[in-house]
């Protein structure tokens, strides 16, 4: 498969896995950069393929070959974001923008070489799932959105679903990291607003942020405030 197909398989799937699944030809076109034309000329000719269900005017969905094509790339950037986060201490966002290059060029022999010298992660450092060699993947379903959080209570941060260099100097300048506990002040809903305070720093963001963290309860889950 060349580059440009694994980019389009992988974002189909990328965006399925966001909330509200947007999968629109426009969508996928906005992520990769390219022409609604241009992406419905590669929708149609993956579905030639059978990697991608193409109907006009539908959202894309990706066919069972299409699904473990998409794993195959993302279990080879994870584990390199991984290995990069691991020996040369790289951001975030570093270790994400050196893996879409290197995921490309990675053998099944290699990644999985990579994966036992790193002690066979389930995770990387973003918190994102890491497929295993037969391309199972299992999520922490007891992971919630930031934006759906309860006001009152103390979370854990447990994935950032990200590749924006932005939304990754947001999390550094405000030490928001995997592990870090975040207590939830206050839910705008008709703002679409959240405000947390971390650190004993009161953050407000909105959901293009709250949307793409991950929590999930502290242990201590009855420290709210009435």
């Amino acid at each position: 498969m060349n580059v440009s197909i694994e980019n389009f398989i992988k974002s189909i799937y990328q965006q399925s896995k966001l909330s509200g699944g947007d999968t629109r030809l426009s969508t996928i076109a906005g992520k990769l950069n390219i022409t609604n034309a241009a992406t419905t000329d590669m929708a149609r000719k993956l579905s030639s393929k059978k990697l991608v269900n193409y109907t006009k005017y539908k959202p894309l969905t990706l066919t069972e070959a299409g699904f473990e094509l998409a794993l195959g790339v993302i279990r080879k950037h994870r584990l390199w974001e991984s290995f990069l986060y691991k020996t040369l201490n790289l951001s975030l966002h570093e270790i994400h923008r050196e893996a879409e290059h290197l995921e490309h060029l990675t053998s099944d022999f290699l990644a999985d070489k990579i994966e036992k010298y790193l002690g066979n992660p389930t995770t990387d450092p973003h918190g994102d799932p890491i497929p295993d060699l037969n391309g199972k993947i299992e999520t922490d379903t007891s992971q919630i959105l930031l934006s759906e959080a309860d006001e009152g209570y103390m979370y854990e941060i447990s994935r950032l679903y990200s590749s924006e260099k932005d939304f990754f100097d947001f999390c550094t300048s405000n030490h928001i990291v995997i592990g870090s506990n975040i207590w939830v002040e206050k839910q705008y809903g008709s703002n679409r607003m959240t405000e947390v305070k971390i650190n004993q720093n009161k953050i407000l963001m909105n959901e293009d942020f709250s949307k793409i963290i991950f929590v999930k309860h502290t242990k201590n889950v009855t420290a709210k405030v009435v």
